[in-house]
């Protein structure tokens, strides 16, 4: 089943729920009206771009390629928890200081921006009642998901390249052909279980895991929201004139330092993700 966004995107290719059963949980009520989908969202329009990443090269600017930065307005090489926490947003919700970026994408040679900039957090890609059990992200909790060293499009990249209104082009890990008046979409999930312990590991990895078999594994045993990135942008035809920042298109990843307001986080996954309810930017249904 393809999830019908409320926005001018309309359906894409790799947005599909599973429905089941919940199991070791109470009966949920849900709200008239309120489609049955453990999601909330935040829609980050682009920022700024600097050769910084304040995960991977703190202190150090100019250290990274090139990257392009969404939500809060005030990241840079030096950014710690509380520069975010004084920052401001593009996102809305404007409450969601948490900063998003990743390698900028050039068309022959030019830097081009994503037009549609949305980050869901989602409760699917686990069992019913581990979505109850799901918590909210600790603050200035700090991950990178996918390969910016991948070597080809099978090397441990998660990353997916589609093309928006038009399936027939399908997906890969590397950049894809999209027909003339479509859009190049990119789709990265991020991991859902935490250790319990560590808001940042050596290799910005480690500390998170992806479920196994429905549910998170002994080693990081605490579900929180999967954070999907979808980024729309205006651009199709040829992809040999594409190239990211980090190299070809299976390099693609995405860096995340979560400055939610703790009890507006709280909130959005009680209210949203753990009775699995489909809410907007607003954290309502």
């Amino acid at each position: 089943m393809a999830t019908q966004r409320a926005t001018q995107w309309g359906i894409s290719l790799w947005e599909f729920q599973v429905f089941g059963e919940r199991t070791g949980a109470p009966p949920v009520v849900v709200p008239p009206g309120a489609v049955r989908v453990a999601e909330f969202l935040a829609e980050c329009p682009f920022t700024h771009r600097l050769p910084d990443d304040p995960i991977i090269f703190p202190s150090l600017p100019g250290a990274s390629h090139m990257h392009s930065f969404f939500g809060n307005t005030s990241t840079n090489a030096m950014t710690n928890l509380g520069d975010l926490e004084k920052g401001s947003s593009t996102c809305d919700p404007v409450i969601d200081l948490s900063s998003y970026w990743v390698p900028t994408l050039y068309v022959d040679d030019q830097p081009v921006e994503p037009t549609g900039t949305t980050f869901y957090y989602l409760g699917e890609g686990v069992r019913d009642d581990v979505i109850a059990q799901i918590q909210p992200f600790p603050k200035g909790l700090r991950v990178v998901a996918g390969n910016a060293k991948a070597t080809g499009p099978d090397d441990r990249t998660i990353s997916r390249w589609s093309c928006l209104h038009a399936n027939e082009a399908g997906a890969s890990h590397d950049f894809v052909r999209c027909p003339a008046g479509t859009m190049l979409e990119s789709y990265l999930d991020f991991p859902q279980c935490w250790n319990g312990r560590d808001l940042d590991s050596p290799d910005h990895q480690s500390h998170m895991a992806y479920p196994v078999n429905g549910a998170c594994p002994a080693t990081h045993p605490v579900p929180v929201p999967k954070l999907r990135q979808v980024l729309r942008y205006p651009v199709n035809g040829d992809p040999s004139r594409f190239r990211l920042a980090s190299g070809p298109g299976y390099t693609m990843h995405g860096d995340f330092f979560n400055a939610w307001p703790t009890d507006e986080l709280e909130r959005r996954v009680r209210n949203c993700i753990n009775p699995i309810i489909k809410c907007g930017a607003n954290g309502n249904p």
